[in-house]
This record gives C-alpha cells, structure tokens and sequence, in this order.
C-alpha cells in the first residue's frame, strides 16, 4: 500500500492518476481539482505538525461539513494522527466527556481551535509510516443507550473496506458522487468520501441535505449515498421524476432501514431500485444487496468478500479484515463484545437464509419481554407500516404494572382522519394478540439522529409513565 501502510497513500495514487478532474465541486464552483489535492493536504499536514501534534496523538474535531473539514481528516491520516469526529450537534457537556475520554493533543471545536488556526500553505510533507494495526480514527458510538464507546479503527479496517466497496458497486470511470452526508459519521467519511477518492470521482459537495439541489446535481452526477430520510424527501418532491434521475446509475441506502414502501415508490417513479447495505461503527460496511441480482426490499443482502457472518442465538456475528480493534481505553467492554474465535457480537437480531441473504430483525436491546414472552418490535413494525393511511411507526416496551414491559407503538400518518382502532383491527389478524400494540401513540415525526436512525431512547424516556 506504500508509505508503510497509511490509508492516504491510496488516495494519493489514485490523485495522481486522475489529474484534472475536479475533487470537491461545491455550489457548481471547482474548489480542488486532483492534480491539486496531494499538495493541498501537504500544506493541512505540516501545519497540524507545526501545531505540536505527533504520530499517534488524536485529534478531535467537531466541526461542520466543509471541504476544509475533509482536508483536516486526509491531513490527520498523512501525519499518522487519529483522527475523532465528532457530531457538531454535541452540547459543550457531551464534549467535555469525548475530550476526557479520547484525550487529544489537539481540539478543534467551540472555544478551542478553529479550522481557521491552521493557516496551512504550500509546503512538502512526508506521508508517515504506518503500520496495518495503527488506528486511523476513533469514532465514537451514538450513545443511544449509556456512555459512547470510542471504536478504535485502523489504517488496514480501512483500507480494506474500501477497496471491495470499489469492486463490489463497481465505481468505474467518470462516475460523479453527490456527496450530501455528514462527514462524523461512517457513512458520510469512510463509505462515500473514501469511495469518491480511491476511484478519482469527482464529489458534488453539499453541507447538507436540501432535495431540490440534490435533484438538480442528478443531471450531472452518477451516484448518491443517503440515509432512508433522503429518499422519502426526494419522493415528496414531484420534479424526481425518470427524466431527472436518467443518467445516475446507483442509489445506495444505510444507517436505518428502508421502508419496504421507500424502496418501491422510489422504482416506482425513477426506475431505479435502491441498494440498501448494512454496516456499523466498528467494522464499516458489512452486508451489502448485489449490484447485480435481486435487490430485495427489507434486506441487506450478502456478507462483503473476506467478511465472514453466522447467527446465534437469534444475533448477528461477524469477523472480517474490516472488524475494528476494540473499544478505546475499554477492554472490558471489547470483551464483552468479541467471541474467542474472534467474531463480534453486533447486537443486530438477524436471520440468514439458505443463500447467505441477511435480514436485520431488530436490535437486541429492543426485544419486549410482555409477560415472559419475546416481542421483536421489527415485526411489528412491520406490520403496522404496511397499514393505509400510516406513514411510519417505531414499536417500543414501556414499564407496564402486570406485564412487566406493554408493547406500545409511535405512529406517524399520511391520512390524518385515521385512529388507534382502525390500525388495531387492520393488523388484528396478522400478529398474535400479545405482540399487538396495547396503545397506538401519534407524533408529527419520529425523533431521529444525525443518520436519520430512529431514537427509540427518547420514545422509551418520553412514555414510560404511561401505564403508571
């Protein structure tokens, strides 16, 4: 891989031999062209250097997505830094915990380093050696449930990843990405910049998500990675339309599960079948639909080549080159996590057909136990999404007085005339009567995260006194 393994080696050779092409594109203006971009990060390089931080030192940034914030992390990778982003959404509290707990040489945040402290300028710097097992990046998990854990992420996790992504959706070309992602996050850093990089493509750089400009990039763009939320705000808009979406050729989809419904309306309109895949902080993309094949709604496909993935006791376990190296200052935790043969528990309720097709059921620690029985809230969730007249729902367990836990659901609607009964008595003959919601709860829209996951956290927190 070249100057001892560090990631950025592969994205500088992938530079030099795209030359002219454009790297960022923000706004319609050029902002860095190829031939550019190994200087440029030269110049981020020596002056993170020049600022005291050594091989090996984090680095934490929140900040918000720019093409500047892009260059700090390549940056961070050349100088043998570990790079920590971190959500710009965090309150100074949740920061204060993350600079405690990763301990960086180097802050740049609200009251501490700005981008603009970099002052970078042209200079020649040499891309340091790094070992396969060196971390790269430690991205912290969402912290939905307790403190978040730092999952430790090498140059070779990386590396890896990125490399069957490239063979495994055929990035070819010529091909132009609409980058409209959050940059913290594995979707928006590893999965879409890493990918737009390695194969010298050109990225329509947005800040954020706005449908119509997105839209309007179709014209001139070839691929788009989102979360579920972006499909369903595009699919508001009328002007998504066959003619608009005619010259793309991939519409990925992670970070949440895509309503069986997303994914039909959205072929039925562009004529484009979306590609959902699965994957998580510690180990990057994981299962992945085929590029060729059966692209089936409510599934996230096959295991990636080189990830291996089993199932036990109802959960999903994987072991791969792209698995991380453990959570950070927490080998307890990593423990708990990690089999002896190696595989990582992930917590995902899974089923795998004869095929090796996976199917993500619902997470673990959302199982409803309703007097002593299981309730997986997918389930239900599916049902109740398949309503007329429902929008979405999240399913949840609320402290019940006699079952121990009461299934509840949270219901958005498309038709505001429908009520509590008439969902019940449309999935009365689907599930069994225990696993049926005891109370259908609307809200205008489900609380989500940054990746547009639904937090059923907040829904537990807000509604636990219920059946007081």
């Amino acid at each position: 891989m070249g100057a001892g393994a560090n990631l950025y080696a592969l994205f500088a050779a992938a530079a030099e031999q795209a030359g002219e092409t454009p790297v960022f594109v923000e706004n319609g203006a050029v902002r860095l062209r190829y031939r550019e971009l190994d200087a440029a990060v030269a110049g981020w390089a020596a002056a993170l250097a020049g600022l005291g931080a050594r091989p090996g030192d984090r680095v934490l940034v929140q900040a918000e997505k720019s093409v500047e914030s892009a260059l700090l992390y390549l940056a961070a990778l050349r100088a043998g830094l570990v790079y920590v982003p971190l959500n710009p959404a965090y309150t100074a509290a949740e920061l204060a915990y993350f600079v405690a707990d990763s301990e960086p040489a180097l802050i740049f945040a609200e009251g501490h380093l700005g981008l603009a402290d970099l002052k970078p300028a042209p200079a020649w710097f040499e891309t340091v050696a790094r070992g396969p097992d060196d971390l790269a990046a430690i991205l912290y998990t969402s912290g939905t449930t307790g403190r978040s854990k730092g999952a430790m992420l090498s140059h070779a996790n990386l590396a890896s990843n990125a490399l069957v992504l490239k063979d495994v959706w055929r990035w070819r070309p010529g091909d132009v990405l609409i980058h409209a992602l959050p940059i913290h996050h594995v979707h928006g850093l590893f999965v879409a910049l890493h990918g737009a990089l390695l194969n010298g493509s050109a990225m329509l750089w947005h800040a954020g998500f706005d449908p119509d400009p997105v839209i309007d990039d179709m014209g001139s763009a070839t691929i788009l990675m989102g979360v579920p939320t972006f499909y369903t705000r595009l699919l508001a808009k009328p002007r998504l339309t066959r003619a608009a979406a005619a010259g793309m050729r991939l519409f990925v989809s992670g970070s949440a599960p895509l309503l069986e419904a997303t994914f039909r309306d959205f072929e039925a309109r562009t004529g484009h079948r979306i590609l959902e895949r699965y994957g998580m902080t510690e180990a990057g993309m994981i299962c992945s639909n085929p590029y060729d094949g059966e692209r089936i709604p409510g599934t996230v496909g096959y295991p990636l080549p080189g990830v291996e993935a089993r199932i036990r006791d109802e959960v999903l376990e994987i072991r791969g080159p792209n698995l991380f190296k453990g959570y950070w200052r927490s080998p307890e935790k990593t423990a708990e996590e990690m089999r002896p043969d190696g595989f990582f528990i992930t917590g995902d309720i899974a089923t795998m057909d004869e095929t090796g097709r996976v199917a993500i059921v619902g997470r673990a620690r959302d199982l409803i136990i309703a007097g002593g029985l299981n309730i997986y809230p997918k389930e239900v969730e599916l049902a109740l999404d398949a309503v007329a007249g429902v929008g979405e729902s999240a399913v949840i367990g609320v402290p019940h007085p006699d079952l121990g836990e009461a299934v509840i659901a949270v219901v958005t609607r498309t038709d505001p005339a429908l009520e509590e009964p008439a969902i019940l008595a449309a999935i009365a003959g689907q599930l069994a009567r225990f696993k049926q919601p005891r109370r259908i709860l609307f809200a205008e829209a489900l609380p989500r995260n940054a990746m547009g996951k639904v937090q059923k956290a907040a829904l537990r927190e807000a509604h636990k006194g219920l059946f007081e």
